[in-house]
């Protein structure tokens, strides 16, 4: 997730908190309601709490083109005023409840995050409230966020590149996959009016869809009861926003080639620019499914940690890459396994193959008992470290909500997780990473141009990107974006 802006933060003298108690290790009470607005509600108690953390959950996919531009402004502006009150009021009312408001934006929603004392919390819910239902875009804000704009790149970086061209011969046309990935032209951006925005909030800032996580001190009922009074009038949606399936279940395995010869340093748009990235798209098995839990096993030896076959393989001993990881990815779209690896230019071809043999040996030969082991209990530590502050459990309650899952869901996965048999991981190693089954995508830079001043007809054209044979060579193996 990238963080968009910050709405409010609190001015004058930081308060001072008593020490926050540790967070509990026994499941949270929890209340769920869905308001006649279609607002679904989670109220959590997080009894003696300092704080309470909300976070409100709103489908923000880039499916549409044409609003594209209007939606990167409008996260970028939400919150700085409303019709009542300017940033500097907000960022005010917000200092007077001690209270931090933001927003972030992913590639299916806009989330807004409000941390707040525990006595403010009624008047954090009034301030939530009054952006959302009276909102204003001032064109001071609207210019300053389109200046914003101006000044950063707008041209896709090679990770996202290679990305979305894996996805798009994986599962076929998406809007994950389509070559602006939702990024608006720099001139529809600087051509919008505050009304634009105003439109699209109407439209797009609703509460059919959305869902909000309150974790307080309070009682889940009060909780449920103050949502329902200060929220009420909010009313709209559903916008359509949200991402469609893709439209196959697991990806069609092959080769995808993205080179880019001739591009110079200043033109590649982020840090790796001049790295040979590898990356595969694999079956995921998701979150919700009985079978989860063998399958994260898998991937967690195949990469998922600092000791893991990748990293003991492709960068420990053959040192050919810097920055290797592996995991699922998830989202309204679907889900699938990504590899992902950086290492020095030239060196893509190799990496490929190493992590297609990683891939194939854990397949065929399944996992050591010390492997399985090892990953299940990371796994295990990995979801309490997930949870170590109040924050971080409003995060994830907020994405369990998103996803239709239960709020005791991780409690119930470590018992899951300790069930898993080694047979069991082998067989979903077996089924899910054999490299065959994966969509195997490198990238290369080329050479930087040295003089781009004195570029002339015979200068390199844009990035090529070459489908070969939908195969996956034997000696070769998968990557991850």
């Amino acid at each position: 997730m990238t963080r968009a802006r910050t709405a409010a933060l609190p001015t004058g003298v930081t308060p001072t908190l008593p020490p926050p108690a540790p967070p509990t290790t026994a499941p949270r009470t929890t209340l769920s309601a869905v308001l006649p607005t279609g607002l679904r509600v989670l109220a959590a108690h997080a009894p003696a709490a300092p704080l309470a953390e909300l976070r409100l959950v709103i489908p923000y996919a880039r499916t549409e083109p044409g609003l594209a531009a209007a939606q990167e402004l409008l996260a970028a502006c939400l919150g700085t005023g409303s019709r009542d009150r300017t940033r500097q009021d907000i960022a005010d009312r917000a200092a007077d409840l001690g209270a931090e408001l933001s927003t972030v934006v992913t590639a299916e929603s806009l989330i807004l995050s409000v941390s707040v004392l525990a006595a403010g919390l009624p008047g954090a819910l009034d301030l939530l409230a009054e952006l959302l239902l009276r909102p204003r875009y001032e064109e001071g804000e609207v210019a300053i966020a389109q200046r914003r704009a101006a000044a950063a790149p707008r041209a896709p970086a090679p990770r996202v590149r290679l990305r979305r061209a894996a996805l798009a011969h994986g599962f076929g046309p998406h809007p994950l996959s389509s070559e602006s990935g939702g990024t608006a032209p720099l001139l529809d951006v600087v051509s919008l009016v505050p009304d634009d925005l105003q439109a699209l909030h109407a439209r797009a800032v609703v509460p059919g869809g959305s869902s909000l996580v309150v974790l307080a001190g309070e009682g889940p009922d009060s909780v449920l009861r103050l949502v329902g009074e200060r929220l009420a009038p909010w009313s709209g949606g559903p916008s359509g926003l949200a991402l469609p399936p893709f439209a196959r279940a697991v990806p069609r395995p092959g080769q995808v080639e993205l080179t880019e010869p001739g591009t110079s340093e200043a033109g590649r748009g982020d840090a790796v620019g001049g790295q040979s990235l590898v990356l595969t798209v694999g079956p995921g098995v998701p979150t919700a499914d009985p079978l989860h839990a063998p399958f994260h096993l898998a991937q967690l030896v195949l990469g998922g940690y600092a000791s893991a076959r990748l990293a003991r393989q492709v960068r420990d001993r053959y040192g050919l890459a810097y920055d290797v990881s592996a995991g699922l990815r998830e989202n309204g779209a679907g889900s699938w396994l990504e590899i992902a690896c950086a290492g020095a230019p030239g060196g893509a071809g190799r990496i490929a193959a190493e992590i297609t043999r990683c891939l194939r040996d854990l397949a065929e030969e399944g996992p050591s008992p010390a492997e399985v082991d090892r990953a299940r209990a990371y796994a295990a530590g990995f979801t309490r470290f997930a949870l170590a502050t109040r924050a971080e459990e409003a995060s994830a309650l907020a994405g369990f909500a998103a996803a239709g899952l239960e709020p005791d869901w991780l409690d119930g996965y470590r018992e899951r997780l300790a069930a898993v048999t080694r047979e069991q991981v082998a067989e979903a190693a077996a089924r899910h990473l054999a490299p065959g089954r994966a969509v195997v995508a490198t990238y290369e830079p080329g050479p930087a141009a040295t003089a781009p001043a004195h570029a002339g007809p015979d200068a390199p054209t844009p990035a090529a990107e070459r489908t070969p044979a939908p195969t996956v060579p034997h000696h070769q193996k998968g990557a991850h974006p």
